[in-house]
């Protein structure tokens, strides 16, 4: 097997960079370093980056300089082949390529793009790069629009043409295909290549999604300066209307989507457009772009600004309006770092359709024993996408809760239910430009659960002197009401929390789901992400000050936690003091924590390794452990770090986010009650959020199946 792999397409616009940020999402989930390198890029406008590179760079937050990442422009490598110095061309090539094998554990190549007019020649370019490197290839096949005999034909050239230069064709995914596509024609193509490795084929249908522009792209195209709804500038574009005509007229062309061009002094045009978008009559357009350089008046600019919550995008280029819509017309959306619903979009369309068993086992010699937190984040999408659990989201208005169902519905990782107003919802999201994809949209006050709920909250605290209808009262509360649809069953977990506190999150879980039977209290951990590695801190958000006997529950349970995740349980009460050197209040009750749990864990026959008191460098530097602690067995190697109290936890996991290059704080879930609700910190981003509703979910899973 090799350590490399070369995807090179066929023609432009075959969605090439759909697959390499698949393939490299597939190889970041099981291998420590990779790198990313084209040998042939195309010539950066105005002295920027490769698209690709800096897209695969930024995303994965690879520790790869960028001079590293290419070997020519496209523009050099022509002049050198024009001047007969291709060999210079293929040996600086062919030595920086090797530089990278040599560094790390897998090299991901990609080839040209074909838009620089010379199709001949960049194939010319790849075929002899890519068998100068000696890497196996995975070509890409644009199927849009094509028949099944056109397609056929296409792929059984392609594939001849590389094995003829002694290349090994891997793999052949055809992108873009119909959603028609039969697998009868995939099966074809496999036995009509000839080649001579057994060979991987695959087919990927169009999306829109990856292949429309955003207002984003719009935005660079033109060069364009945004006048109003800033916050919106992921909204994808799907047509282009140019409006001249009178707006009774032109009203009749606007379709969902639509990118309305016009000149910038077309008050009639600005303000109907804008009308229409707050109008249920007709379907949403993208945005507006005003032509020549001309804005509104400022009285129109007032009206526009205190028009509460301008719905979309308004955008100002110096070009007249045929030159605007000339450029547009070659307008074709790419997939950016800015764009997590897309990236999300076009790797959960990747992992769907390609079998990543087969493949992975192509690409991937040995896993990585160093887990990163790219990897780590896969494995909990992956962990939670086995078994699909149902999760509610209380807070369906939050644009973070929003913008991370969308990612979680397009990787099919849970069914999620948001709760609120369906048609209020519904309105943000379009606003926002996010698609719910399937997404249940829940009234509490006008669910037919409401009564049922009601009920059961007033049967549980009616000794708390609660009349029914104050019961009532709490469940049109969305925190109370999804809580309750995890007490009824009608879920399998919560997560909350972007918005509200963290005592209104998880007061209703305390109130009616309440502790497992194991376990004597709710605590947390966050899980953290530290370079290579997974560790877990607990407990730093629930219990300002556990006695002795709670820090023993909160250890077995973190214990608990961190099993459930794949991470081995070395566990440290952490205290200013190791072993017996120091005293103090503080220091005795780490040690009595430390013996009561010691005696849990017999009672309960686990195995466990535990040790305390240990000091935060003696639990995880080996050195430091052989000279304080030299016959533990967890210090120096600990991987569950528990606090003394709330405030220490606290400021060291935030220390340690802040301070530790590429670290990644995951959390806090929380652990010891009967189903799965967490909570989430205000500042928490959409990564964030996919994050803990992946891991609620694989905590439903465990309870369900323990």
């Amino acid at each position: 097997m090799s350590k490399s792999l070369y995807i090179a397409a066929t023609e432009a616009r075959s969605g090439k960079s759909a697959i390499v940020l698949g393939v490299m999402h597939l190889l970041m989930s099981n291998l420590h370093r990779v790198a990313v390198f084209r040998p042939v890029i195309s010539d950066p406008l105005n002295g920027g980056r490769d698209h690709d590179i800096d897209l695969m760079l930024r995303h994965f937050k690879l520790d790869q300089p960028y001079e590293r990442t290419y070997g020519y422009t496209l523009s050099e490598a022509r002049s050198l082949i024009n001047s007969g110095n291709k060999g210079l061309l293929l040996e600086n090539t062919l030595n920086k390529f090797k530089e990278l094998e040599k560094e790390y554990d897998f090299v991901l190549c990609e080839g040209t793009d074909y838009i620089g007019g010379n199709a001949t020649l960049e194939f010319e370019i790849n075929a002899s790069i890519v068998s100068n490197m000696g890497c196996p290839v995975l070509v890409v096949v644009n199927g849009k629009d094509k028949a099944d005999d056109e397609l056929c034909g296409s792929a059984q050239r392609t594939v001849e043409l590389f094995e003829e230069r002694g290349l090994e064709v891997m793999a052949m995914i055809v992108n873009r295909s119909r959603p028609d596509l039969s697998p009868c024609t995939l099966r074809d193509i496999e036995a009509k290549t000839h080649s001579s490795h057994p060979l991987l084929t695959f087919a990927i249908p169009d999306d829109k999604r990856l292949g429309n522009p955003t207002i984003h792209d719009v935005i660079k195209w033109l060069d364009a300066k945004v006048l109003y709804g800033h916050g919106r500038l992921d909204t994808q574009v799907d047509n282009f209307l140019t409006a001249a005509m009178h707006i009774t007229n032109f009203l009749k062309y606007i379709k969902a989507g639509s990118l309305i061009i016009t000149p910038g002094d077309r008050m009639d045009i600005i303000l109907a457009s804008i009308s229409s978008r707050q109008s249920t009559s007709f379907e949403d357009i993208a945005g507006i772009v005003l032509t020549g350089g001309l804005e509104p008046s400022e009285t129109v600019h007032r009206l526009i600004e205190g028009w509460t919550g301008v719905p979309l995008p308004i955008l100002s280029v110096e070009d007249h309006t045929f030159k605007a819509t000339q450029t547009l017309q070659a307008l074709h959306g790419t997939i950016d770092p800015e764009h997590p619903a897309k990236i999300a979009s076009a790797i959960g369309l990747f992992e769907a359709h390609v079998d990543l068993d087969e493949l992975r086992k192509r690409l991937v010699t040995t896993q990585s024993r160093k887990i990163t937190p790219i990897m780590f984040e896969y494995n909990l999408v992956e962990k939670a996408k086995a078994a699909r659990r149902h999760i509610v989201l209380p807070e369906g208005l939050s644009d973070r809760v929003l913008q991370a169902t969308e990612i979680l519905q397009r990787r099919n990782v849970v069914e999620v239910t948001l709760l609120g107003d369906p048609d209020a919802i519904r309105a943000q999201a379009s606003t926002l430009g996010v698609q719910l994809n399937g997404a249940n949209l829940v009234d509490p006050a006008s669910s037919p659960q409401f009564e049922d709920y009601a009920r059961r909250y007033f049967e549980a605290r009616q000794h708390k002197g609660i009349r029914m209808e104050d019961a009532r009262d709490r469940i049109t509360d969305p925190t109370y009401f999804g809580t309750m649809m995890v007490h009824a069953g009608d879920a399998d977990g919560m997560v909350s929390g972007s918005v509200t506190t963290t005592a209104q999150t998880i007061r209703p879980a305390f109130e009616f789901i309440k502790t497992r039977p194991d376990a004597s209290i709710v605590s947390s951990v966050f899980l953290m992400c530290m370079g290579d590695r997974v560790v877990v801190f607990g407990d730093c958000a629930v219990n300002p000050k556990p006695d002795a006997a709670q820090l023993a529950e909160i250890a077995l349970s973190s214990a608990q936690t961190a099993r459930l995740f794949g991470i081995d349980p070395y566990v440290a009460m952490l205290s200013y003091s190791t072993g017996g050197s120091g005293t103090g209040a503080d220091v005795e009750k780490v040690k009595e924590a430390t013996e009561i749990a010691k005696r849990l864990i017999v009672e309960r026959g686990l195995d466990l390794p535990i040790e305390g008191p240990l000091q935060y460098d003696a639990a995880v530097d080996p050195d430091v452990a052989r000279t304080k602690m030299p016959d533990s067995e967890v210090a120096g190697r600990a991987t569950v770090f528990i606090f003394p109290d709330l405030n220490t936890g606290n400021n060291t996991y935030k220390a340690v986010q802040r301070a530790v290059p590429g670290s990644t704080a995951i959390g806090p879930v929380l652990q010891g009650l009967n189903k799965p609700v967490n909570d989430l910190s205000r500042g928490c981003r959409v990564r964030d959020i996919v994050n803990t509703v992946a891991i609620t979910a694989i905590q439903a899973q465990a309870q369900r199946n323990g």
